[in-house]
């Protein structure tokens, strides 16, 4: 049986491209989003089968509902291979705005909870089937999709840095708890691309990306189990010097950057 990849955040932008690259590198599919009917009318329009894919209603900022997904993806489609944790919001906060705060929560609600809760129902199944198949050091793969914005905290970025630090940070000790258990943990960090979460900015992105040229390049890091990979590679170079420039003059570089769009605006 060919094998499965579970993908979050499949409606559109970098889940979709993934989904479409790993389709065509002959997996099948279950991908997971809160709107169904854009999932599925993409399905079709590339005539993919029932039988080749499944898509499943799920908000990853409610654990009960994503485990309820990954739970009838199980039973209808066996335990996937690849999991992959993409879905994600980005929207900007002022910390002197009292409703705010509740932005803040949301985004890390959705972007690092979510991403727990998107591996949480796998990793038994997973266990269990690698055991079955005398393979214990083979139990299946795990992919966050951060960002480059958690390499430091811009200016007007507040909730989006901190969720995908976050983010990077649990990809970090997950992969260090699961190894021993047969499991790889992949980190992706996107830098820019283009997608409808980014259709927003009102600053510079250097590096723009499409989103197919990502998914290519993150199938890549996935197949070839990269504990962390910058995409695209340019990004990396900026991240390392991102990761050494003091403090003072990383505050003047970026004391300018327009700040990210607000909920309200």
């Amino acid at each position: 049986m060919r094998p499965l990849v579970f993908i979050t955040g499949a409606s559109s932008g970098i889940g979709q491209a993934l989904a479409l690259r790993y389709y065509k590198a002959g997996w099948r599919l279950a991908l997971a989003a809160r709107r169904v009917p854009e999932m599925q009318a993409w399905l079709e329009s590339h005539g993919v089968s029932s039988e080749q894919a499944q898509c499943y209603l799920a908000d990853v900022s409610d654990a009960n509902s994503i485990i309820a997904a990954a739970n009838e993806c199980i039973a209808e489609q066996g335990v996937p291979d690849v999991v992959i944790a993409n879905a994600g919001i980005s929207i900007g906060m002022d910390t002197q705005v009292r409703q705010d705060l509740e932005v803040l929560q949301r985004v890390m609600n959705t972007n690092v909870i979510g991403m727990a809760a998107t591996f949480h129902p796998f990793l038994e199944p997973m266990k269990v089937r690698a055991a079955q198949i005398a393979h214990p050091q083979q139990a299946g793969t795990l992919v966050g999709i951060a960002s480059v914005a958690g390499i430091r905290g811009m200016p007007g970025h507040a909730a989006y840095c901190a969720s995908k630090a976050a983010a990077i940070s649990y990809c970090e000790s997950l992969r260090g708890e699961l190894k021993p258990e047969g499991f790889k943990v992949v980190t992706l960090a996107p830098g820019y691309i283009k997608t409808p979460l980014t259709q927003k900015n009102k600053f510079p992105m250097p590096f723009l990306m499409s989103a197919e040229d990502f998914a290519n390049a993150a199938f890549q890091a996935i197949e070839e189990g990269r504990s962390f990979q910058v995409i695209p590679w340019p990004m990396a170079w900026v991240a390392r010097i991102l990761r050494v420039l003091p403090n003072d003059l990383f505050d003047r570089a970026f004391k300018n950057v327009p700040r990210k769009h607000r909920a309200t605006e």
